[in-house]
């Protein structure tokens, strides 16, 4: 190392710690070919950031600090713009920590973008304003952390429109995977290339106490597949909808639906760090021999509500929009209040209580085999209950709080599809 050191002019030594492809590892370097994106995955802490920094400077920056480079405007997007900020543009390895002095760009905090000695400009997004992308067009893209998104599909479809400038725009996706279609999606592209570390592969930069207590914490446990190992974990070990069901199931548009109910799981308290209220709109159509029924699902209007009178205007608002037939809501928490907060709002809803009798995996059996039976279909834009759906299995719910969504759902479906169904072959039905 001396002896190379040593070989080296002044000026060589002085560029040396910004020439990323010197100490760049593997997977921090863009494959060759003719892609259109490039998907980073890794665990915490594996490089990923750096990674997206330095590959905006190979593309804004041209040989010397005023050339022009590859791209002229570039579009940066995280979850939130502070996140743009403190991360991708401020964090310790962010663009501006990269930049060489001759070719630091200049942060313009009321425009939220940076503007390079030659004229490149890169401007700062929001996951959470995906309309902000209707308009601007770009050139390349760096986007992070897009697995947890809460508009991911949105925002991610607006870009593609956006980017459209030069000879070969691309775009780089850096992110610590989860089980989300967007994501599936992107990796099942064809013009698609990726690459993917474990936490490990950057462990020079990472507290050695930090690697040995996370991994003896989270050792066997799927947490650690996905946050260290950087795997994409399709769904929950048994799952009653595992990916490739999911996948099967989706459509563009309905029909005519025969009948319509949206399908509520209250948060009775509705107050600051309540549960989420789920909130399911699907519709039937039913015409034929009960075998041949579809069931459709329209809709997640699923709402973290600040009152009983939130959630429940948010239910009655989605029965508006889809002109529902009927609201069925679970009351095995509120009982009467459930019905008696509707009415105040809409003393003539159509309305029916359903008490469950069984656990939720029991009761979202059932519903399961409908969708191996090929009868639901899923409309776009309903990721957030598909990712609770991955995590439901018959022993339980593998995720954290409570399957609000899917609760809702299987309430739907059961409304709408096997109680009716029961009842043509005998009287009565075994409630859920």
């Amino acid at each position: 190392m001396e002896a190379f050191l040593s070989s080296l002019s002044e000026q060589a030594l002085l560029a040396l710690p910004w020439m990323f492809e010197f100490w760049a590892m593997p997977h921090q370097l863009p494959p060759a070919g003719n892609w259109r994106t490039w998907l980073v995955m890794g665990g915490r802490g594996a490089g990923k950031t750096r990674a997206g920094a330095e590959w905006v400077r190979a593309q804004v920056e041209g040989g010397r600090p005023l050339d022009v480079g590859r791209a002229r405007r570039v579009a940066l997007v995280g979850e939130t713009y502070d996140q743009v900020r403190d991360v991708m543009v401020f964090g310790d390895s962010g663009i501006l920590a990269c930049s060489p002095p001759d070719r630091r760009p200049r942060w313009e905090s009321g425009r939220r973008r940076l503007v390079w000695p030659n004229g490149a400009t890169a401007t700062a997004y929001s996951a959470n304003d995906a309309q902000a992308l209707r308009g601007p067009q770009f050139d390349a893209a760096w986007v992070d952390e897009l697995a947890k998104w809460p508009k991911a599909q949105d925002t991610w479809d607006m870009l593609q429109f956006a980017l459209r400038l030069g000879a070969h725009p691309q775009q780089m996706v850096t992110t610590t995977p989860r089980n989300v279609p967007v994501l599936r999606a992107i990796m099942r592209a064809g013009s698609t290339v990726q690459t993917h570390a474990p936490t490990e592969a950057n462990r020079a930069w990472l507290a050695a106490s930090f690697l040995e207590e996370i991994r003896v914490r989270y050792a066997g446990q799927r947490l650690e597949r996905q946050e260290l190992d950087g795997e994409l974990l399709e769904d929950a070990e048994g799952s009653l909808w595992p990916a490739a069901l999911m996948d099967a199931c989706r459509g563009a548009k309905a029909p005519v639906m025969d009948r319509i109910v949206v399908a509520v799981d209250p948060a009775v308290t509705g107050k600051a760090g309540s549960d989420l209220c789920g909130i399911i709109v699907a519709g039937v159509v039913s015409k034929g021999p009960a075998q041949d029924w579809r069931a459709y699902v329209l809709a997640d209007r699923s709402v973290r509500a600040s009152s009983p009178t939130a959630w429940a205007r948010a239910a009655l608002d989605a029965m508006a929009a889809f002109g529902a037939d009927r609201l069925v809501a679970e009351v095995n928490q509120g009982g009467d209040l459930v019905e008696s907060v509707l009415r105040q709002i809409d003393p003539l809803v159509p309305y029916r209580a359903l008490h469950a009798r069984h656990g939720k995996a029991a009761r979202a059996e059932p519903v399961a085999a409908l969708y191996e039976q090929g009868r639901v279909v899923h409309l776009p834009g309903l990721g957030a209950l598909e990712d609770q759906m991955a995590l439901m299995t018959g022993q339980g719910f593998m995720g954290s709080g409570s399957p609000d969504r899917v609760d809702a759902l299987v309430w739907a479906l059961h409304d709408l599809m096997i109680v009716p169904a029961a009842k043509l072959q005998r009287p009565g039905i075994r409630a859920l």
